[in-house]
């Protein structure tokens, strides 16, 4: 994911097909001096449908191009012909991409499966001919329904990364490095606050050719929920994670404190968050001796935690086992 490739919200507007007038034909035939009413149904109008794709990772194809019309359903016909319904138009989206109304904010479905599709605008019924109408005593309706019309409104599709294991941390906590060194992945790497502005996703290689994915999340400071830093733009992606794997960097002031701050932060954004199942990673320690290391873990006495360098490969592969096994628990 590009940096300026990467979109995980759009605001589109959407408008279904008008439904087809019914016919008031009457049939009209040599030597058949009274047909009576052979009126078709108009066709409905088409839907704007939303369908997933396990191939897309971004909104990016949707954002210069914000309207969206289906297409009319067509009129019924003579012989009672039906007319055709509208094209429905399908809005491919990838997998963990929620729509929502764009005026009020409801949530309406969620898209998780390759293939799974909702309507997001429904199309208009067509119109009933008049065939439907005729009775004993009124056997020439001269009269049929016409379509219903379009809708139409502003809708939001948001996307929630759908990960395996998401890295929570500061900026500059070693999250980037650690997904470059577990998987092909290449996100920016720099030694500086905020070099990742976009999440980035990465598949980590395990035994017998099993696999994971993990998202690197840009980095989390305090006041997060508020609006600072980056706010609350990508703690939404966190929401679909399995599992989150804290990291706290060991050249940091205060570990036990940066680590309550990313819990409460996640707390105040969701406390739903802190039911899923989370694990403690103190990076950068190839630095750390051993008895620098006991200090840490007597911080964290009632927290299980696990010390790892990227740079060096130390505790990663024993990572990867920690984290197979709560994700298969």
């Amino acid at each position: 994911m590009a940096e300026n490739n990467f979109v995980d919200y759009v605001k589109i507007f959407c408008r279904s097909g008008n439904g087809g007038p019914g016919s008031a034909h009457l049939r009209r035939e040599k030597y058949i001096p009274k047909g009576g009413p052979d009126g078709g149904d108009g066709g409905r109008g088409g839907h704007v449908i939303v369908r997933g794709n396990a191939q897309m990772w971004t909104l990016l194809h949707l954002r210069y191009k914000r309207h969206i019309f289906a297409g009319h359903g067509e009129s019924g016909g003579k012989q009672c012909s039906s007319g055709a319904d509208g094209e429905d138009i399908y809005i491919d989206v990838p997998l963990g991409t929620v729509a929502k109304d764009g005026e009020t904010g409801e949530f309406m479905f969620e898209i998780t499966h390759d293939g799974e599709t909702h309507i997001l605008v429904q199309g208009g019924r067509g119109g009933l001919g008049n065939n439907h109408f005729k009775s004993p005593t009124n056997q020439t309706p001269r009269y049929a329904q016409p379509g219903e019309p379009s809708a139409e409104g502003w809708k939001v599709l948001e996307l929630k990364v759908l990960a395996d294991v998401g890295l929570v941390g500061f900026p500059s906590a070693g999250k980037s490095t650690l997904l470059s060194v577990v998987s092909a992945a290449k996100p920016k790497i720099a030694d500086y606050p905020f070099t990742t502005l976009t999440p980035n996703l990465g598949i980590v290689s395990y035994r017998d050719n099993q696999s994971f994915v993990m998202a690197d999340i840009p980095g989390i400071i305090e006041g997060a929920h508020e609006g600072k830093g980056l706010g609350l733009r990508f703690l939404r992606h966190i929401e679909r994670n399995s599992m989150l794997l804290f990291m706290v960097p060991a050249d940091s002031k205060d570990h036990r404190k940066e680590y309550f701050i990313l819990l409460n932060e996640l707390e105040k954004y969701n406390p739903e968050l802190l039911d899923k199942e989370r694990y403690l990673v103190i990076s950068k320690s190839d630095f750390l001796d051993d008895e620098l290391k006991a200090d840490i873990s007597k911080e964290f006495q009632d927290i299980p935690h696990h010390f790892i360098s990227s740079v060096t490969s130390s505790g990663i592969s024993s990572l990867k086992d920690i984290i197979w096994r709560i994700l298969n628990n």
